[in-house]
């Protein structure tokens, strides 16, 4: 019975546990499915950001095809202008076309026409005569071909000063005829290799190499001495007429072919600056450059602006002469100027010639290291190859005349076609000046076309373009650079190439430069003002200004961006900049920097004058102005007032100013325990000085007081740097209850300086100089220790 009970039982239980196991399965998949529904459904937060992507993505959409609609309507307004430019300078062009063919026959049925055969005959015959000194009468009747030709010229003269008209050719094939008509089509594009002007020589080299030395025996004068500390600061030209090179080459007759015969009717020799801050200045006067002296110092070798011009040179692949200045340094170098140099090295003692081999095979080694070949020019195995040297004494003259007549000889054969003259007008603003019984004037390098008394000029101003009329037009005398003389003689028309002062109305606020334009009609006009106003602001806007910096003003643009790069070198920030003299309004500009810092409300003026109502309203406003004609002097009065500046300000606020310091107590050197504390310590980080205030950052940054005094064995110290063991003086500058080692502090705690957030501003702005790199990481270090923001 108890079995079947027992049985009974287990049976029971078991269908109470298949039951329960029941349950739990439909409980379970009930759950899971509870589960697979929630996961279906999203979450409202993920609902909503996908919301925000999606408008973000339609946003993006949007505004993407704004932009490309609204470049689309730039790129087609673009395209518009430019169609317009077209058809007007095609209308322009056909205009012009139509007057000149007009012209053309007007000129066919003068007779005025000439062949190209006889017009080389003509000015051959020309040539000669002038030569010779035969007078040629003013008009002559030719005849050829049955044919009566008139031909029209003015007297050639020897300095370029006057116009030659150049009688217009007509072939006898009709395809010449149709050729001519092409390009005459601009009057300004007339070009013809008859007519060799004279060619642009500039000299460039290191500073005090003798390159203006080399152009005063040349011309016999004395430039050299007067310029600002006997260094040119701006570019000079001068006018070598061709008596003056016939008298030169006498001696060196031979290296010009032909038997000496001169082509070219003189020299336009630029002198430029050759200190390492007037690269610009060098850049704009070599691309008036047709060829190109090197000065190089035999005794120094090639030194860094010397290698500078060289790549200026090859850059702009402008050929060169090699001049190996200062021979008469040589040891016992014997002087002999009316001989070729050539002669003269070969005349000197063996000791001298030994020396001269010597210095001479180290430039060599230079030079092939720049990656080019010299040579003497007596010894040059292809001038095609290897650029020829010189060997010249701009002191007793050795080598001067082998060194023009190697210009010369380069000019007439390898630049013959770059150097032939042309219609087209090429001239450039090279100074801006007053001239009693003038006015103002500008100084200008014409190198090809005719400039005429009543020309309709155009030049850059401070204010714009200006538009004025030329009254005068003055050559210097021959030999006479235009910034050293005020003899001239006047001129009713110049050609290129010559430098020419010129005279007219509204000069005072010219710039000196950039290009002069001269023009005919009003669209002439309208056109040169837009290209002025484009260079002008094109180069302004390549300054890179700062928000705080001195103002600058000088007399050229190649002179202010030669300042700008000496500033940059010395770290000196520019905040505006200008050309000419220094006017009110400049005063005004520069005072604005009153409001960030003192020092930076000061205008530098280099090589002009300040007016005397800007000198009076700077005393008014407190702005400084500094005024040298020499640009190192101009920046090292700019420095002096700076730390004059700075150390006016160190002293008035000195006792602000807190360094930075970590110290370690040395507990066997405690010689007072209460104020004031006298104890020994190492310098853990940073510096201390004598005021520096001190405080215990472990124990709630309690204040000590301020080191009094500094002592290392027996002797008195006004600072203390790192990893020194020093005894200091503690004295208490508060009422507070003085504190005391051992209760307040002890060994274990680190002294640190008690800086804030004024200490270290007047620390960065006026005792930087003390300061070293770890000094700066100490004090990121104690702000994060104070909570210093």
């Amino acid at each position: 019975m108890s079995n079947k009970n027992t049985k009974m039982s287990l049976s029971k239980a078991t269908n109470v546990a298949e039951e329960i196991n029941n349950i739990d399965t439909t409980e379970k998949k009930a759950n899971d499915k509870i589960s697979s529904k929630k996961k279906n459904v999203p979450n409202s937060k993920i609902l909503n950001l996908i919301k925000e992507q999606q408008k973000a993505r339609k946003d993006a959409e949007l505004k993407a095809d704004e932009e490309a609609k609204e470049n689309q309507r730039l790129q087609e307004e673009s395209d518009r202008k430019k169609q317009e430019e077209l058809v007007l300078l095609k209308k322009k062009h056909e205009k012009k076309r139509e007057a000149k063919k007009k012209r053309i026959q007007r000129q066919k049925q003068e007779g005025l026409y000439l062949t190209k055969e006889q017009r080389e005959k003509h000015y051959r015959a020309q040539i000669q005569f002038e030569s010779l000194g035969i007078h040629v009468p003013p008009r002559t009747n030719i005849q050829q071909s049955g044919i009566q030709k008139r031909i029209l010229y003015n007297d050639f003269q020897k300095t370029n000063s006057t116009c030659i008209t150049t009688p217009l050719t007509e072939d006898e094939d009709s395809s010449d005829e149709n050729s001519d008509e092409e390009n005459i089509c601009n009057e300004d594009s007339v070009q013809t290799k008859d007519i060799l002007r004279a060619p642009v020589i500039c000299v460039l080299g290191h500073v005090d190499a003798g390159k203006t030395t080399i152009l005063d025996n040349l011309r016999r004068t004395h430039v050299q001495d007067n310029e600002a500390g006997g260094i040119t600061q701006q570019m000079g030209a001068t006018n070598v007429p061709l008596d003056t090179i016939v008298e030169r080459t006498k001696m060196s007759r031979k290296l010009i072919s032909r038997q000496g015969d001169f082509m070219i009717p003189g020299l336009l020799i630029i002198d430029t600056p050759g200190h390492a801050i007037f690269q610009n200045l060098r850049s704009r006067g070599s691309s008036l450059c047709d060829l190109a002296i090197l000065v190089v110092d035999i005794m120094n070798g090639l030194q860094a602006q010397t290698i500078e011009s060289i790549r200026l040179l090859i850059d702009r692949q402008t050929p060169f002469i090699i001049a190996l200045n200062k021979i008469d340094l040589l040891y016992g170098w014997k002087s002999n100027k009316e001989k070729d140099v050539e002669s003269v090295l070969e005349e000197q003692d063996s000791f001298t010639q030994d020396h001269f081999e010597k210095r001479y095979d180290e430039i060599i080694v230079q030079f092939a290291k720049q990656g080019l070949n010299v040579a003497l020019y007596y010894k040059n195995p292809n001038p095609n190859e290897y650029y020829s040297m010189v060997p010249t004494s701009a002191r007793s003259g050795d080598g001067m005349g082998s060194l023009i007549a190697m210009i010369v000889e380069t000019s007439q054969t390898n630049l013959a076609k770059h150097i032939s003259y042309t219609n087209e007008l090429q001239a450039t603003v090279m100074e801006v000046k007053a001239i009693h019984g003038l006015g103002t004037t500008i100084d200008v390098a014409l190198i090809n076309g005719c400039l005429s008394v009543g020309d309709k000029i155009i030049v850059g101003g401070q204010e714009g373009p200006i538009v004025t009329q030329i009254r005068r037009l003055l050559i210097p005398e021959s030999n006479q650079e235009l910034r050293d003389t005020n003899q001239y003689e006047n001129k009713d028309k110049v050609m290129g190439t010559c430098v020419v002062k010129i005279a007219a109305r509204d000069l005072e606020k010219s710039l000196a430069g950039l290009p002069l334009f001269m023009a005919r009609t009003h669209d002439e006009i309208d056109y040169f003002k837009n290209e002025i106003e484009l260079i002008l602001t094109t180069v302004l806007n390549s300054f890179k200004l700062k928000d705080n910096g001195v103002y600058i003003q000088a007399s050229t643009l190649g002179s202010l961006e030669a300042f700008l790069e000496l500033l940059k070198i010395q770290k000196i920030p520019c905040s505006g900049v200008n050309i000419g003299p220094v006017h009110r309004k400049d005063v005004l500009r520069a005072s604005t920097q009153l409001e960030n810092d003192i020092k930076w409300a000061t205008i530098l003026a280099f090589d002009v004058k300040i007016e005397k109502d800007a000198q009076d309203y700077a005393k008014t406003m407190g702005v400084k102005i500094f005024q040298n004609d020499e640009i190192y002097n101009l920046c090292s009065m700019y420095v002096a007032y700076q730390n004059q500046l700075i150390k006016e300000n160190q002293e008035k606020y000195r006792h602000l100013a807190v360094f930075p310091c970590k110290l370690k107590i040395l507990p066997q050197n405690i010689f007072n325990s209460r104020d004031p504390i006298i104890c020994g310590v190492r310098i853990e980080d940073g510096f201390i000085k004598i005021g520096t205030p001190i405080c215990v950052p472990s124990k709630d940054g309690i204040d000590l007081g301020r080191i009094a005094s500094i002592e290392m064995n027996h002797k008195s110290l006004d600072i203390a740097r790192k990893g020194s063991e020093v005894c200091i003086k503690i004295v208490s500058t508060t009422n507070d209850t003085a504190k005391m080692y051992g209760r307040h502090f002890d060994k274990d705690d680190i002294l640190m300086s008690k800086i804030s957030r004024e200490s270290i501003d007047i620390v960065k702005a006026y005792f930087r100089d003390e300061m070293q790199e770890s000094d700066w990481r100490l004090i990121i270090e104690l702000k994060k220790i104070f909570n210093i923001v």
